[in-house]
């Protein structure tokens, strides 16, 4: 396995995070636990989860993922094994917390109690802000509109985070679904106000999705904050499973195919199609080519790898071991060039 630092920690974080969303909803508690087991045993050290989690997002659910990685903890007593990641939902989902200012001192005190109690641990290693409070793109949405509504300000929720730091419940603080001038903000205040800094943005990136190097990649090298790549397959379009208009039983867009529509955009499958040839073209797996075009990337720290199936899991793991040449980057880059971010 890999490793980076954690923005300007002395934390050594693997290169691949586990991802857990699936694990309440398409997996079940003794998947979850069968993946953990994997994933640390292949050296696997960074996981990831959120309180909304699993997904898609339902009452029913919530805080069920935490759940299981809790009974996890629990039973195995590895918790200094592992570098724990977990989020604070934003607003507009009004069974948490009524939906609404999710990071002011009331509710984000509730959110980290909740998730403490759930993951059964005294601490959070890096705890997130899963997305704005305030009105900006995110999940795909493209051409800004300004608009302004009741939101808590940068230097507020900085120090609330601050509190829970000094009380030894998080470690570390990041962002997630953050635009530039969001992760801007926040390090300037925390530089100016000597507050928590943010040390990495969880963002989606992909090979049809590269959005994230327009601007905020700079941010990521010249701040050392860097990014937590989620949803690197595409919702598994990556994988090529989804070719040829192929819908595998049991898969994210066959159960949840209303939820999942970031990826189905009009030049989407050419470009999943063009990758493909690639992967081929080189003798690859085509999600191992997709993962290692990520990891190798100097403003990534981490990519989030999510599976349903302990097959996806291994297959996604070994990607760290193959080798791109600047001969498939190349190829790779061309793509992006005729298909530029199909589906951002």
């Amino acid at each position: 396995m890999n490793y980076k630092k954690l923005g300007n920690t002395d934390l050594d974080v693997s290169t691949i995070c586990l991802g857990t969303m699936t694990w309440g909803e398409q997996n079940t508690q003794d998947q979850g636990f069968e993946q953990m087991d994997y994933a640390l045993d292949k050296g696997i050290n960074f996981w990831d989860t959120a309180e909304i989690y699993s997904i898609p997002p339902r009452e029913e659910t919530f805080g069920k993922t935490e759940e299981i990685i809790g009974n996890w903890l629990s039973k195995n007593n590895k918790r200094d094994k592992i570098i724990l990641a977990s989020k604070v939902s934003g607003p507009r989902r009004e069974y948490v917390r009524g939906g609404e200012n999710q990071f002011g001192k009331k509710n984000i005190t509730k959110a980290l109690e909740g998730s403490l109690k759930r993951l059964k641990t005294d601490y959070i290693d890096l705890y997130q802000l899963h997305w704005p409070e305030r009105k900006t793109n995110f999940f795909g949405k493209l051409g800004y509109e300004h608009g302004e509504a009741e939101w808590t300000g940068f230097e507020e929720v900085l120090e609330n985070l601050k509190r829970f730091v000094d009380q030894g419940k998080i470690r570390y603080v990041g962002l997630s679904n953050e635009t530039p001038w969001g992760l801007s903000k926040f390090l300037e205040i925390s530089e100016n106000k000597k507050l928590p800094r943010m040390l990495s943005v969880q963002n989606p990136y992909n090979l049809l999705n590269r959005t994230y190097e327009i601007g905020l990649a700079e941010i990521s090298m010249r701040e050392n904050a860097g990014l937590l790549a989620y949803s690197p397959l595409a919702c598994g379009y990556l994988s090529g499973k989804y070719r040829n208009n192929q819908l595998p039983k049991g898969s994210r867009i066959a159960l949840h195919k209303d939820f999942w529509t970031r990826y189905n955009k009009p030049n989407a499958k050419k470009a999943i199609d063009a990758y493909y040839e690639v992967a081929k073209k080189y003798k690859l797996d085509m999600a191992q080519m997709s993962l290692k075009f990520l990891e190798i990337q100097p403003f990534v720290t981490s990519v989030i790898i999510g599976a349903t199936t302990m097959d996806q899991l291994k297959t996604n793991t070994e990607s760290v071991s193959i080798n791109l040449t600047e001969e498939i980057i190349n190829d790779i880059n061309e793509i992006q060039e005729i298909y530029p971010n199909p589906c951002p």
